[in-house]
């Protein structure tokens, strides 16, 4: 499901909020979390997984065409880890 989608299937379900009005929540709703994980924080909703942010260090890297060595600086990573609900209801 792409971000549309999931806009289109919330209007369906609430006839009462235009579509501009729905698409707005969720672009506030990724928002919201993309800010968060910016910040360092963790997002956790009940029922559904968190987000969180790992590390990952710096390396030294070989370009394949000319061999050369290329510093890869410290990089930080979306890590999404489902809820023990959802992964029960995912699984049976």
């Amino acid at each position: 499901m792409v971000r549309s989608e999931l806009a289109s299937k919330l209007a369906a379900k609430n006839s009462h909020l235009s579509p501009v009005v729905i698409e707005r929540i969720v672009a506030t709703f990724i928002d919201l979390i993309v800010t968060a994980l910016s910040r360092g924080d963790r997002v956790e909703l009940r029922g559904f997984g968190s987000f969180s942010t790992r590390e990952r260090p710096a390396y030294v890297a070989r370009n394949p065409r000319s061999r050369t060595k290329v510093e890869v600086p410290t990089k930080f990573s979306p890590h999404f880890k489902t809820s023990s609900r959802m992964h029960s209801r995912l699984n049976g």
